[in-house]
């Protein structure tokens, strides 16, 4: 999925995607996994300090509209496993507060969804480092901070800190670990992924948090979800040249897209649709995503 890089105009994306399921690797038993060349040097840079447990940030202010929570009804297994991480997940989501995430709901969702869970058992120790990470495929999972950073430029603008979007739809589902956010922040999320595997393994990554506002699609996200929308927010989750004109076109009036612009180098952009012909687009910061394509495979 991605690192920081950009976006220029209105424009098309990549996809990010998921390859693995949660539990424990017994010791001496290496998975090695397909992983993208950038996704590999992100974990191999972020190694030396994943190791050891963060600690929990210290107490103070929080941004508005933050407060922790508890993942939507989990089983008993799972609620002992995500009480065992919760201090780790504190610390990442003050990582991400650092470097100038501020919307407090965006923040009370990154940290109550266990990204380990979505991880391939073989990288878990570096679940809550703020890199990408291969989930097989040629896909990766998106670094917590640009998971925060996109779906706060969605929001942005919305009245009410806690003001939950209407209905939202994101191209990429991936491992999963994008859509188990964006569904604490709208009503409705539908996640649309053209790689089989990585749909599936979605589908069973996402099984025991039992998310109910939540649609998964095998389809190809270029085309969108014509039946469902307008949308209030739209994410790309992967990098084309520009944004394809259905999902532009599903878009509701003054909703807005966020997503990863450009070739060798990307930019996140925002578009905002503005009238029933009309977008207005905003290049936010550099980033780094795999390619958007077309088609199912």
């Amino acid at each position: 999925m991605t690192d920081r890089s950009g976006v220029p105009e209105g424009k098309r994306f990549p996809l990010p995607l998921s390859s693995v399921t949660g539990g424990a690797r017994k010791p001496g038993a290496p998975a090695p996994v397909a992983t993208p060349q950038t996704a590999t040097q992100n974990a191999a840079r972020a190694l030396g300090g994943a190791a050891q447990p963060p600690k929990a940030p210290p107490p103070g202010p929080k941004p508005p509209g933050y407060a922790p929570q508890a993942t939507q009804s989990a089983p008993a297994a799972q609620r002992s496993d995500l009480m065992a991480t919760e201090a780790i997940r504190r610390a990442m989501v003050a990582r991400v507060a650092a470097q100038g995430v501020k919307d407090g709901a965006v923040l009370a969702a990154l940290e109550a969804v266990p990204r380990h869970l979505f991880i391939e058992p073989a990288l878990s120790s570096q679940a809550y480092i703020d890199a990408s990470l291969p989930i097989g495929h040629n896909q990766t999972i998106s670094q917590p901070y640009i998971v925060a950073r996109m779906i706060e430029a969605m929001r942005a603008g919305k009245s009410g800190a806690d003001a939950p979007l209407g209905r939202v739809l994101e191209i990429g589902t991936g491992c999963g670990y994008q859509a188990a956010v964006l569904a604490r922040v709208a009503k409705e999320v539908y996640s649309i992924e053209r790689i089989k595997p990585l749909h599936e393994l979605a589908k069973a990554n996402l099984r025991p948090l039992r998310i109910s506002n939540l649609r998964l699609h095998y389809g190809d996200g270029m085309l969108g979800l014509a039946q469902v929308a307008p949308f209030d927010g739209i994410i790309l989750a992967a990098a084309g040249l520009e944004v394809p004109r259905a999902l532009l076109e599903q878009l509701a009036i003054g909703a807005r897209l966020v997503a990863p612009v450009g070739g060798q180098v990307q930019r996140l952009e925002r578009i905002t649709r503005t009238g029933k012909s009309e977008w207005a687009s905003e290049t936010l910061e550099s980033c780094h995503f795999v390619p958007l394509r077309p088609g199912t495979v």
